[in-house]
């Protein structure tokens, strides 16, 4: 039906599939919450200032964040295509480690409570424990290699205590547009808070509530990287991305679509084409069903920057 722009039957079985799995499938939005409100409360600016330096000093890892379908396939191929980084794969790592602080205590106090409580000596041997385990997933000898797993958002006051010189890239894209490409999307596991408008959007609120901290107790650490601004400006964003992983420029990183690797997410196809505007502003076709989400992001929308904003115009 969205193939011929019969816009609204194409909502109506978007709208129908998503309601039918919803019923599948085990989220609780209050428990994210409680969740992102804790890892916000823990990470305090004196909690990553005292920790700042401590972990494992190695530069390797490049994480790309984010939320699903908000272009972190793109940044990530781009990423690939130089010369000095390798492109892995979305990496489990960071939750397995971090699930295990605590699971010993008697009192009960496990992760993200329990890292007030860790020596230095502990976040340079939990830094040194996600390096030795990423090399199962690794298959060049090339410095620098990519994470790309967008749920590790909430993970970046971890990523700054355990390892200190890794880079932090945060894939964005407009809202609507976000939400929208994952409520078309059947995931193969797991993203269990995209079928349903609500779900989506409490969980958008939460993902932005919680860069915004990152921002504020870590300024200068994550970089947000637009999808808008990237298909509008290519050369000028893959420069800053570059810039901030204190890479060279090289012209291959603008031709990322020549690259040959796999690439198993739902963006596999897409990151072999040059840029296109095609799907710039695609909630648009179906704004008349979009109420909801206006009302609950409409706030975050009028922050970003115009690119995203006029996107699809």
């Amino acid at each position: 039906m969205e193939d011929k722009e019969d816009y609204g039957q194409a909502w109506h079985f978007y709208h129908t599939g998503n309601q039918n799995q919803r019923l599948t499938v085990e989220y609780e939005p209050l428990e994210m919450e409680r969740r992102q409100t804790e890892i916000r409360t823990v990470f305090d600016r004196e909690l990553s200032g005292e920790g700042a330096g401590a972990g494992y000093d190695v530069p390797d890892p490049i994480f790309i964040v984010g939320l699903p379908r908000s272009g972190s396939t793109l940044v990530e191929q781009i990423l690939a295509s130089h010369s000095q980084v390798e492109g892995t794969s979305e990496l489990p790592l960071l939750a397995r480690i971090s699930e295990s602080i605590g699971r010993y205590r008697t009192d009960g106090v496990r992760y993200p409570e329990a890292v007030r409580d860790l020596r230095d000596r502990d976040l340079r041997a939990y830094g040194k424990q996600y390096i030795e385990e990423s090399q199962r997933h690794r298959v060049t000898d090339k410095p620098l290699f990519t994470d790309k797993l967008p749920n590790n958002f909430p993970m970046v006051g971890f990523i700054h205590l355990i390892l200190p010189n890794a880079k932090v890239i945060n894939a964005r894209r407009h809202p609507f547009d976000s939400c929208l490409g994952a409520y078309k999307q059947l995931f193969g596991h797991g993203q269990n808070f995209t079928y349903d408008m609500l779900d989506l959007a409490y969980y958008y609120q939460q993902y932005d509530a919680t860069m915004k901290h990152w921002h504020e107790v870590l300024p200068g650490n994550v970089l947000d990287v637009h999808y808008e601004e990237t298909v509008t400006d290519l050369e000028g964003q893959v420069r800053r991305i570059l810039e901030h992983c204190e890479l060279p420029f090289e012209e291959s990183c603008v031709r990322f679509y020549e690259t040959k690797r796999a690439v198993k997410t739902a963006s596999s196809e897409q990151v072999r084409q040059p840029i296109y505007t095609a799907a710039l502003g695609k909630w648009r076709q179906y704004e008349a069903h979009l109420d909801l989400w206006q009302e609950h992001l409409g706030y975050i929308i009028d922050e970003l920057p115009e690119a995203s904003r006029q996107a699809g115009l």
